[in-house]
């Protein structure tokens, strides 16, 4: 059904795989499609209770946006792929059942604004976040300038903007961008275990609260 993502179900928890390894998960436009069509299942099938995102292989949740489709964009078609991605990644933030990013290695640029568009993160011991569009001249385009912000805080936020520098999972555990850090193997059983405890309540409230600290 996808061409870029792996898709599972068990128990309600709706695994999205993106599955680019050879390119670290790098988000191209059938990435972003994928994405976008994928979200529009878990809103309508009632079986998927919540949804765990990930990448594929060891190294790479998503190691950012595929340069190469960057090249030779004119102003007008840049803001078109930046708009269409904003709108991918608020439709998964306002997702009405749980979104829990999962991430697996490096979470850079459109990478790190995917993590921080789900509901909250895990991390595995080698995940590293950043958001290094500056060294290319460029800003996040995908809503990451202020998610950041409102994850770990203003100043925090702008240093990793404007140097472009990474951090790693305890640092991301220390300011708040993740809520936890375990071992890569452990990393899905973690994801559900915790996803578990949430399908067993009242998925109206649950629908809810999400709304409300979107709000």
């Amino acid at each position: 059904m996808y061409n870029t993502l792996l898709t599972s179900l068990d128990n309600g928890i709706f695994t999205i795989t993106i599955n680019r390894p050879d390119k670290l998960n790098a988000l191209n436009k059938e990435v972003m499609e994928d994405l976008n069509r994928v979200i529009d299942e878990v809103e309508q099938t009632a079986d998927i209770k919540a949804v765990i995102i990930t990448g594929s292989g060891q190294k790479g949740f998503v190691a950012g946006a595929d340069i190469s489709e960057f090249v030779g964009l004119s102003n007008d078609e840049g803001k078109t792929l930046a708009k269409k991605g904003q709108d991918i990644f608020f439709k998964i933030e306002n997702c009405s059942k749980p979104v829990v990013g999962a991430v697996n290695g490096f979470a850079l640029g459109g990478g790190c604004e995917l993590a921080m568009a789900c509901h909250f993160r895990i991390a595995a011991e080698n995940a590293k976040f950043g958001q290094p569009e500056v060294n290319l001249g460029l800003i996040p385009g995908y809503g990451g300038t202020q998610r950041l912000v409102h994850l770990i805080g203003k100043g925090r936020a702008l240093e990793l903007l404007m140097t472009g520098n990474m951090v790693d999972a305890q640092t991301a555990l220390q300011y708040g961008l993740v809520n936890h850090v375990v071992p890569q193997d452990e990393l899905l059983n973690k994801a559900k275990a915790i996803l578990q405890v949430i399908v067993g309540k009242a998925p109206v409230a649950i629908s809810h609260c999400i709304a409300a600290a979107n709000a």
